[in-house]
């Protein structure tokens, strides 16, 4: 992975964070995004300039286009787009939290199609790219509280998996399923009945490094070699 380059969405924290340091461990030039610029800057400084920062609002169609043709104009190649950010507002549909149930269809669903549209033109003009989308186990299981989330999830899912199938040999596709991992998702949830489900759903989470070793090995493989999913859940967590 040597002088490949990357660009991970929702970088400032958690599951995105991890992914940055890993790929950026590995030898790879690492775009990190995310709307925190003062977090990325810090990740930055931490990796001696393997990462660069980018701030980013996957939810601006425009603004997503433009930092990964900016990323293309400078390195001249995209080869890893990791499309990672995401929210969790985690409430029943009685609760009728709108609002957050767009944001979660904003976030999770239209931010990665716009990491998609931006993505795929420069993947078809090389022959060659890898998109990697953070789904959740959400995607495969529904539980209560998390109706609106796991749909958005599943959804991504299904469009990942949609891509793969339409995309030519050269560009791969891998859809990661985390179960729980620390992070700061379960702090977006203003409900305060999913806020104590959270709080014991959460007990087993494991560490967000663990999502970015299956990302590493996902995008590591020979070229001729498409890892299309992996789940990844604490043990405890059946």
């Amino acid at each position: 992975m040597t002088d490949s380059v990357a660009l991970v969405t929702g970088a400032s924290s958690g599951i995105g964070r991890a992914i940055a340091r890993r790929l950026a461990a590995d030898g790879m030039r690492v775009v990190a995004a995310a709307r925190r610029i003062d977090r990325l800057h810090e990740l930055a400084e931490e990796s001696g300039g393997a990462i660069e920062p980018c701030a980013l609002d996957v939810t601006d169609r425009d603004a997503v286009r433009r930092a990964v043709d900016d990323l293309v104009a400078r390195h001249g190649r995209l080869d890893v787009f990791v499309a990672n950010a995401g929210v969790m507002p985690l409430s029943r549909l009685d609760a009728g939290l709108v609002g957050e149930w767009d944001r979660m269809i904003d976030v999770n669903i239209r931010g990665l199609l716009y990491g998609i549209a931006a993505a795929l033109p420069h993947f078809h003009a090389t022959g060659s790219g890898h998109l990697v989308t953070i789904a959740s186990i959400g995607a495969h299981a529904v539980s209560p509280t998390a109706a609106v989330y796991c749909g958005t999830k599943y959804a991504a899912w299904a469009i990942t998996e949609g891509l793969r199938l339409e995309s030519p040999p050269g560009i791969r596709v891998t859809t990661i399923s985390p179960g729980v991992v620390h992070s700061e998702l379960a702090e977006t949830i203003s409900d305060p009945h999913a806020r104590t489900v959270m709080a014991e759903y959460r007990r087993n989470a494991i560490a967000p490094e663990s999502i970015a070793d299956a990302v590493a090995y996902a995008v590591g493989q020979a070229p001729d070699v498409d890892v299309n999913e992996i789940v990844v859940r604490p043990v405890r967590q059946r």
